[in-house]
């Protein structure tokens, strides 16, 4: 019974065993048929991942890098949000973003930068124009000195030859001659061209003189048209630059013009009373070859340089004027252009007829306030305003050794000119 239940038990084992390996062996087909499935599906997905790195390899342009090179060609040193000196770089790049950008790219921007300093704004446009202007004026001013010097010499050669036929026949008069004689007519009329030539030296030299006119009174407005501009908005440091140098040159092409009317006004007077003077010479001298005689200067001639020499002298050796003196005609210049002729010309034709012997002072006051150099620049543009009221006396006729030409500064608020009689 227990055998046969042994043998039992061993047939039990054995099917057991046989089922039991039975079962492994299908257990065991389908593990091995999933381990293949799992070793597909990962060759798949390697496969896949492979595929997309390949693909992302070619495209590594597309994604952020910290250390490849800057796309605009810059630096390549890496930078860090936690450095501090990247974020100073940061701020730098953020505060100067505007400028680079404001109107469309970087290239646009430096272009204006470099159109700006070339003097391409609406202020450097109206600069280089005035400047143009400065140089036709100057090359006016130039053309002007050379028409004055041709004339100063035409002048004298003329002169030099009148007093030389003058002097001959002065001498041949002095030794004794006969009445009428033909060598001396002869040259009583060379005498007579060459102080006709002197005489044309007068309107040539008031041509001159309206010409010069003209050239001072566009440099005055050129001088405060520069002046206006700096109140202009739209400027750069160089054009200010530029209008500082150009205030300097209008002001020496003003100084050279204002000598130069002062000088023409003065030869225009010499030369009037010369002429004047000479021509009555001239008479006399014509009746002396006549008679025969030596007769000298015209009598009219020498009264009248001594009543110039008088009322020259009176002025000169004036002891100054009196603080209680009161002025004949004060003349405020606190704008440009004053309009004092008028005034001026009735004052001084007043003060002539009721004094035929009388000299005036002209003085050229400026204020006194402020620092030096503001002194100094306020007492040359007040002599400059005498040097005009001047000229307009000398042309009104008035001899200028009857002027004394004075300066002053006292306690006033602009430039002034007084005139007092004496």
């Amino acid at each position: 019974m227990w055998k046969a239940t042994a043998s039992g038990l061993l047939i039990t084992g054995a099917l057991a065993g046989v089922l039991i390996s039975e079962d492994f062996g299908r257990h065991g087909d389908l593990i091995k048929d999933r381990a293949v499935q799992g070793m597909t599906t990962s060759f798949k997905m390697l496969g896949l991942i492979g595929a997309t790195c390949v693909m992302l390899t070619g495209c590594d342009s597309l994604w952020p890098s910290l250390d490849s090179q800057d796309p605009a060609g810059g630096s390549s040193t890496p930078t860090t949000a936690a450095s501090p000196t990247g974020s100073a770089a940061q701020g730098t790049n953020q505060s100067t973003a505007p400028t680079a950008m404001s109107l469309n790219d970087t290239g646009t921007v430096s272009a204006e930068r470099t159109a700006v300093y070339n003097g391409t704004t609406a202020v450097g446009e109206r600069i280089a124009q005035m400047e143009r202007d400065l140089n036709q004026l100057t090359a006016n001013v130039s053309e002007l000195k050379s028409q004055l010097n041709a004339i100063r010499g035409n002048s004298a050669a003329s002169a030099t030859a009148y007093h030389t036929a003058k002097a001959d026949i002065t001498s041949r008069l002095q030794l004794g001659t006969t009445p009428g004689n033909p060598i001396l007519v002869d040259q009583w009329n060379q005498a007579q061209a060459s102080l006709a030539t002197v005489e044309q030296t007068i309107p040539a030299l008031s041509s001159l003189h309206s010409n010069a006119s003209d050239e001072a009174a566009f440099g005055k407005f050129l001088l405060s048209t520069v002046q206006a501009t700096y109140g202009l908005s739209g400027a750069v440091d160089e054009d200010h630059a530029r209008l500082r140098i150009l205030e300097d040159s209008v002001y020496q092409s003003l100084v050279d013009l204002d000598r130069m009317l002062t000088s023409v006004t003065q030869e225009i007077n010499r030369h009037n009373l010369y002429v004047s003077n000479e021509r009555q010479n001239m008479t006399t001298l014509a009746l002396g070859i006549k008679n025969g005689e030596l007769y000298g200067t015209n009598i009219a001639s020498r009264s009248f340089a001594l009543v110039e020499a008088a009322a020259a002298s009176q002025a000169s050796s004036s002891a100054g004027i009196s603080p209680n003196a009161e002025p004949l005609v004060i003349i405020r210049f606190d704008r440009d252009n004053v309009p004092y002729q008028q005034a001026l010309y009735n004052a001084v034709s007043q003060a002539l007829t009721a004094k035929p012997d009388a000299v005036f002072d002209l003085v050229a006051v400026s204020p006194n306030g402020g620092n030096a150099a503001q002194v100094a620049l306020n007492g040359s543009a007040a002599r400059r305003n005498a040097e005009d009221v001047l000229r307009t006396l000398t042309d009104m006729g008035v001899q200028p050794g009857r002027i004394n030409l004075l300066a002053d500064t006292r306690n006033t608020a602009q430039n002034e000119v007084h005139l007092y009689v004496r």
